[in-house]
């Protein structure tokens, strides 16, 4: 067991399972809590105290404790010899981590979070938020609002402990509430045996016998077409050639982290069909000489992360990670973290605060390393098209696209969920192709194209292709191809508050124009008639001087609406 010695006069000594301090430490200032000192000190107990793991550290006190005392953070930068300030920092940059200063009390024994998030409040989340607010009993249970939770095509949601409730009441959250539903769910899915009796991890290990090269895996990659699926849209094949140049040792980030508004496409196939992720990822590994992979998961997929956790350990006993070593790291609600380098910056346990480029990723990358860095769909097409060749991917798509495209699909159809469609497919051609067309009594008026960050339009501009390039002229972007649907029922006003008011919660705070640009776009989007040119201004300020995608494509929404609705804010 790791201990504590409390000497005379007040010294402390150190004795971590890793034997990192041996020497006595003198309290200086703030005091230490020896009971706190105890209890972080054996809870990490054989557990490395490397900086890079603050973060999951901060976890295990949060789940073992229901909140971030302040003596336990006192301790705990005392243990991992880090300053006090970098700790409290880090703790309070994530919105997961809860923060209780010494005196006060915990929160409550039960958390439910609503989603507020654009579908969510389409479909009556804030109603039911306030009313589970006024009728909890609040010395047993807390009722919060969240952002969007990945499960847009179930909406609204609300979590209870970790236990998702889908197309959440006041009833049946009660009830989860009551009957104390509150741990993970595990969706069905294919396990190993299941993977490998489909044929499975061959194909890497044809790759690793020398049966395929890696340049010609690469080319293979390149020539499908293939793109980066979370978002930015980058060349895949043209990636793995810029980081098979670069210096040794090299790193593969993984990013689970799809907190957009509206997708969910990344955790319906982790939740389904973890391995065939798993075999891209390590044959990306393979073809570009990496040993190192850190797979970065949303911490909003509690399920997810309990699979992959179980999965990567059956493939690791069964040798199948051929020496790779694979690092799972938990996210703690921050959007930014989605951003690429902000997610190099959580994996190393600091603030996921955007990186300035160049350099990029793959030149100086996490821990300072050139890495290569995908989105979980990206790789998770890797076996396929290596397996049906370059050319059956590239053979799919609509008006002149090329390939296939999951779309998130949630809002006012009839069948919301993840749609594997041609890429270019059109908004018109997915909901009646692929959704079942319009919910009842709903008529189309407008979709998002690209989340919240890609802007909205009109039904009237139904026909053009949903894909990379096509919608730029259009002032909006199709993202990670989260497709949300508005009716005749919704306003186009609110909509745009609601990203807006996303926005702004999840501003990291580093740049001036986005930090203080959303906090004053709310404000003059909640005025009874908008102010088109200050609004303008702003929004051109934004997207000019921000660091990252997030304050240059916040304005997107707003700028939608003023073009296309104008009538609904004047």
């Amino acid at each position: 067991m790791a201990a504590v010695t409390i000497h005379e006069g007040g010294k402390r000594s150190i004795h971590p399972g890793s034997g990192r301090r041996k020497t006595p430490v003198v309290g200086k200032g703030r005091q230490l809590d020896d009971r706190a000192l105890v209890e972080v000190a054996n809870l990490l107990d054989g557990r490395s105290r490397q900086r890079d793991l603050l973060i999951e550290h901060l976890h295990l006190l949060q789940d073992t404790y229901r909140c971030l005392h302040a003596r336990h953070l006192h301790a705990l930068a005392e243990v991992m010899r880090l300053p006090m300030v970098e700790v409290f920092e880090v703790a309070s940059f994530y919105a997961h981590f809860d923060i209780v200063m010494d005196g006060e009390p915990a929160p409550a024994e039960m958390t439910v979070r609503v989603c507020d998030s654009l579908t969510c409040a389409m479909m009556g989340g804030e109603t039911l938020k306030k009313t589970l607010q006024a009728q909890a009993d609040r010395s047993r249970v807390r009722v919060v609002r969240a952002p969007c939770m990945g499960r847009c095509d179930t909406a609204p949601v609300a979590e209870v402990g970790h236990a998702f409730v889908d197309h959440a009441t006041v009833e049946s959250v009660t009830q989860a509430i009551d009957q104390g539903h509150t741990h993970v769910q595990i969706a069905d899915y294919r396990d190993l045996a299941d993977y490998r009796a489909d044929g499975g991890y061959a194909l890497l290990e044809a790759c690793r016998k020398g049966e395929r090269s890696a340049d010609d895996v690469a080319g293979e990659l390149k020539g499908s077409g293939l793109r980066g699926l979370g978002g930015a849209g980058f060349p895949a094949g043209l990636k793995w050639e810029i980081i098979r140049k670069q210096r040794k040792p090299r790193l593969l980030a993984v990013n689970a982290d799809e907190g957009e508004p509206g997708t969910f496409k990344d955790r319906y196939y982790l939740e389904r069909d973890p391995h065939r992720f798993l075999e891209g990822t390590l044959i990306a590994a393979w073809a570009c000489a990496i040993e190192d992979i850190y797979i970065y998961v949303r911490d909003e997929y509690p399920g997810v992360i309990e699979i992959l956790v179980r999965e990567i350990a059956a493939l690791q006993a069964r040798g199948l990670d051929g020496g790779v070593r694979l690092h799972l790291r938990r996210g703690a609600g921050a959007y930014i973290c989605g951003e690429e380098s902000a997610m190099l910056e959580s994996l190393e346990g600091k603030r996921g605060l955007p990186r300035h480029k160049p350099p990029f990723p793959t030149e100086v990358g996490l821990f300072g390393k050139p890495t290569l860095a995908h989105n979980v769909e990206t790789l998770y097409w890797v076996r396929d098209i290596l397996e049906k060749g370059r050319d059956w991917f590239a053979s799919e798509g609509r008006h002149g696209r090329k390939g296939l495209r999951s779309f998130s699909v949630s809002g006012r159809v009839k069948e919301p969920g993840v749609k594997l469609a041609p890429a270019g497919i059109t908004i018109a051609e997915l909901i009646e192709e692929y959704c079942g067309g319009m919910a009842d009594g709903h008529r189309f008026k407008a979709y998002l194209p690209g989340g919240a960050s890609g802007g909205i339009l009109p039904a009237s501009m139904d026909d053009v292709p949903l894909d990379f390039d096509t919608l730029q002229e259009h002032d909006c972007f199709i993202g990670s191809a989260a497709i949300v649907v508005l009716s005749d029922k919704d306003s186009m006003r609110e909509a745009a508050l609601n990203l807006m008011h996303f926005f702004e919660d999840e501003s990291c705070g580093q740049c001036t124009p986005c930090r203080n640009g959303t906090e004053k776009a709310v404000r003059l989007m909640q005025a009874e008639t908008w102010d088109a040119d200050l609004l303008g201004e702003l929004s051109r300020t934004m997207m000019d001087a921000s660091i990252c995608g997030l304050g240059q494509a916040a304005p997107n929404p707003v700028l939608s609406v003023l073009k296309h609705f104008p009538d609904e804010v004047r």
